[in-house]
């Protein structure tokens, strides 16, 4: 077990303030947002009002940051890497294609990558921490399996549900898990 914490185990954690720091103070902007309804995505979906903030200064900065980090872990860690990547990868996909209104399971071409781009942060992140149980513990499985239910809980909870709590809490495994990783992994830089 490592004795101190890794630098880039805080890049998550950094990236998580400033996520929660952003939508905190943008979901107060926008008419009628719930952080327990709605998700992450409707703050810059398409017509919202600081549409181009959420795409430009939350999600393309804390997704570049996800793949500057995988970049980094990619010969020492590849597993962790793997995880960082998909995450990254969902923030730059939302950033260059908002959601529709309300972002539904279906709609557009733009929804449709919209989502494909989610699909790969939840369902890579949570293939992630399945595979890096196997070297780091137990602990990973239930969380891999836990993001893998978020993703199936975002596509089949009715747009007025407890969808927006289910994301955060995923965003929450998907970023702690990830600086756990990198933490046990002692991945340098």
């Amino acid at each position: 077990m490592p004795s101190s914490l890794p630098f880039t185990a805080l890049i998550p954690a950094v990236a998580v303030v400033y996520l929660a720091f952003a939508l905190a103070v943008l979901g107060k902007r926008k008419p009628g947002y719930s952080h327990v309804v709605h998700t992450i995505s409707e703050l810059g979906e398409m017509g919202a009002p600081n549409a181009r903030t959420v795409a430009w200064l939350v999600f393309f900065p804390v997704g570049l940051l996800q793949a500057v980090l995988a970049g980094f872990l990619i010969t020492s860690a590849p597993v962790v890497a793997l995880v960082a990547a998909c995450i990254g990868m969902g923030y730059v996909v939302a950033a260059f294609f908002p959601c529709d209104p309300g972002s539904p399971f279906s709609g557009s071409l733009r929804q449709g990558i919209h989502n494909l781009g989610g699909g790969v942060e939840y369902v890579g992140g949570g293939l992630g921490f399945l595979k890096a149980a196997g070297q780091f513990g137990g602990l990973f499985e239930v969380l891999g399996y836990a993001i893998l239910a978020v993703a199936i809980a975002l596509t089949v909870l009715p747009p007025v549900s407890v969808r927006g709590l289910v994301q955060r809490l995923g965003k929450l495994g998907l970023f702690g898990g990830l600086s756990a990783l990198i933490w046990l992994s002692s991945a340098p830089v």
